[in-house]
């Protein structure tokens, strides 16, 4: 009972599925139990109730104009409150809180303009981690709809440094796994540069000002051109190979969207940064190739 209790007082902080792998919990067993008539499934929605009076009134005080990226900011920054993003954002949704769309002109925007040049141009190297990371979304068919998947790939060692996934294609989703990112790398990141695709996620005000903040600098590709970005494209095609491979029969189909994110989370942390070979890397995995640039 108490690594339940402990998934369920941390999941608007930390990650369901990563937070049962540390504590060895089964998901489905915390999500039937979540699921259930408890005292914490209760003690959460009146949490969500108190917190979305606070929320309404912060998005009223802005005139209505605030988005959850900015309410999230007066609620961590000015008030002290520990809240996830995800979370705000929920709330936010569920409640009809809306804020201006500044993506919005973005999106109406002439499609041969964003907001940085292409800087790699074509050549998917680097001499050392942190130097240049490539990014961009697929998805995966599940009995649930469809789940995004979100990803940044070093050039160097050609691992996958961030990720993550959601059931909407969103901002969120590429902030997310762009925190992930520079949350595992080293403090040397000068010069970084983040290319991908022109697409709203990335081009949207809650990237931009997040990459901007980290000091990142950022590349688009130009639109339609997927060699542009081919680094990308390249591991997209072997992880759905391989997938479609290992499972046979079912392909790259899964039954749940938390059956894909389990199965990814496995696929990309475990087999493909740790155990897969890669020839273009002296026949060593992402992770051995990354450790030789720490040795003395």
């Amino acid at each position: 009972m108490i690594r339940f209790r402990f998934v369920e007082d941390h999941r608007d902080v930390y990650d369901v599925k990563r937070m049962c792998a540390l504590v060895e919990l089964p998901r489905s067993s915390f999500y039937t139990w979540a699921a259930g008539p408890t005292a914490a499934a209760e003690g959460r929605q009146a949490a969500d109730a108190e917190l979305a009076a606070v929320i309404e009134q912060i998005w009223l005080d802005s005139r209505r104009t605030y988005g959850w990226p900015r309410v999230w900011g007066q609620l961590t920054r000015r008030r002290g409150v520990t809240v996830s993003r995800r979370r705000v954002a929920r709330i936010m949704r569920e409640h009809g809180f809306v804020g201006a769309h500044t993506r919005r002109r973005w999106r109406r925007g002439r499609p041969d303009v964003a907001p940085a040049a292409d800087r790699l141009q074509r050549v998917f190297t680097a001499k050392r981690p942190n130097l240049r990371w490539v990014a961009d979304i697929t998805e995966f068919p599940t009995g649930e709809g469809k789940l995004h998947l979100a990803a940044i790939r070093d050039l160097c060692h050609r691992g996958i440094v961030g990720w993550d996934t959601d059931e909407h294609q969103d901002a969120t989703l590429v902030v997310d796994a762009l925190t992930m990112a520079l949350g595992r790398t080293a403090a040397d990141r000068d010069g970084l540069i983040h290319h991908s695709d022109r697409g709203t996620q990335y081009t949207s005000l809650e990237f931009v000002m997040a990459a901007g903040h980290a000091g990142l600098q950022l590349s688009f590709g130009s639109t339609g051109d997927c060699f542009d970005n081919a680094a990308m494209e390249t591991f997209w095609a072997t992880l759905k190979r391989e997938i479609a491979h290992i499972r046979d029969a079912d392909g790259i189909w899964f039954p749940t969207r938390a059956a894909a994110r389990a199965y990814l989370f496995e696929f990309i942390e475990v087999f493909y940064n740790r155990q897969r070979h890669q020839a273009g890397l002296a026949h060593r995995t992402p992770a051995e190739f990354a450790a030789t640039f720490h040795q003395p």
